[in-house]
Order: structure tokens, then sequence, then C-alpha cells
């Protein structure tokens, strides 16, 4: 009986975004990525989108422990959306991130059962068209850089955040490519010890430690090159 009454609870934390995923309230779970993301616009709707339709496709729960894994191809907003709607996040290390610069993500069950699902490049290509207000605004403000007045950066945020929602309205079939597949999984993360820096004596995961003199380094005190995410996607950087 307790086992039946848990699977109908599903995940306790993530009982609302289970319910407004149960019932299609894409309206609300666009709300909630609006949290996570810091402003609405219509990539992070796209995400949102995409990640209703794999986890309602597959038929899956989150409970934040690599059951669900996610992999996205680009860190914009699409992948917010995505993050919120599935449960897949970097922290409890059911986020893949593959730099192929697409508004796309496969979401998949341990079995390896799994969906991909990418923008359709001529739905993408008509967004502009649709929109030439916000993006005008958006290839001044943020493309270019250029100065602008306050009411042309809220006018922005305005629009933006109109479209966003109108785009939850559109077919997915002229949205996305969507493809079920078979694909092989990476093991769970692995748990590993930390050693403590021997110049800033800071704690530092083993695997990313260096040895100098016989003494265990973080990367940043050895004065080497490490890994960076940002806005250009992966690169390397130095200390």
């Amino acid at each position: 009986m307790a086992e039946k009454k848990e699977m109908e609870i599903g995940n306790p934390v993530r009982k609302e975004i289970e319910k407004l995923i149960a019932t299609g309230n894409l309206r609300r779970l666009h709300e909630k990525a609006g949290e996570l993301h810091g402003h609405f616009c219509n990539y992070m709707t796209y995400g949102v989108i995409a990640g209703y339709i794999a986890v309602r496709e597959l038929g899956i729960k989150s409970t934040g422990m690599e059951e669900v894994i996610a992999i996205v191809e680009t860190n914009n907003c699409f992948s917010d959306g995505v993050q919120m709607v599935t449960g897949c996040s970097f922290g409890n290390n059911a986020l893949i991130y593959r730099d192929f610069g697409k508004s796309a993500v496969t979401v998949a069950k341990r079995d390896g059962t799994a969906i991909r699902i990418a923008l359709d490049p001529d739905f993408e290509d008509s967004i502009g068209e649709e929109y030439p207000e916000a993006y005008g605004l958006w290839d001044k403000i943020v493309t270019r850089r250029e100065e602008a007045t306050p009411e042309e950066h809220e006018r922005m945020m305005r629009l933006f955040h109109e479209m966003s929602i109108n785009e939850l309205s559109k077919s997915a079939d002229e949205m996305f490519r969507i493809k079920r597949m078979k694909i092989n999984l990476p093991e769970y993360a692995p748990i590993f010890a930390s050693v403590r820096c021997s110049i800033c004596g800071e704690n530092v995961m083993e695997t990313r430690a260096r040895v100098i003199e016989g003494n265990p380094v973080c990367i940043n005190c050895a004065k080497e090159n490490y890994y960076v995410l940002d806005g250009r996607g992966m690169s390397i950087d130095s200390s």
C-alpha cells in the first residue's frame, strides 16, 4: 500500500512540476522556467516545450538521481527550459552538455530509450520575420551592444515576454524535428575523494588536483590551463 501511494505522489520535491506536466499546463511550466532563467524569451519557451514532450513521450519522472538524462547541445536560453521541466541539471549530474551550438536536446531513460528534439531550421529562420520589432531591438541592444534608452530596454523585454507566451500555442510538429532512438548512456557519476591544496589550503576533487614536489596542488595554484563554459561555449582558459 505504501509503495502504491508513493507511486501516486511521485517526487515530493517536484510535485507541482509533475502535476503541471500531467495536466499539460505549459503556461505555468513557462512561468516556473522564468524563475530559473531570470526573464522570459522564446528560446526558453522552446526548451520548456521540448522538455515537456520528452517526459510525456517517455513516461518518465525525475528524482534528480540520474535515472533520467538530458543531453543539451547549446548553452543558450533553450537549456534552462529543458532543465526546469526535466529536472536534469549540472548539479545532479543528469545534464550532459555537448558543445554543438544547436537548440536541441536528447532525453533518455537508463535503458537507453531516448528522444531527440531539435528546433526545425525553417521554423527557426521564420521567427525574426514574425517578430521584427523585438528582434530589431535585440540586435541593437544585445548583439551590437549599442546604447539604448530605458524605454527601449523595457520595450524589448516586454515584447520577448509576449513572444514567449505566444509561442506556447504553436504546433510542436511545426516547431521541432523529433526522433526516437536508443543510445548508450554514461555510467552513474562516480564519487571522488577530496584532497587539500598544499598552497591555498582549499579542498579540491582528487581527480582535478595536480602533484608538485610530491604535494597536491589545485589547478589555480598550479597555474595550469582549464576548461571553461561561458557564453562562447566550451573553451580552454588559463589561471
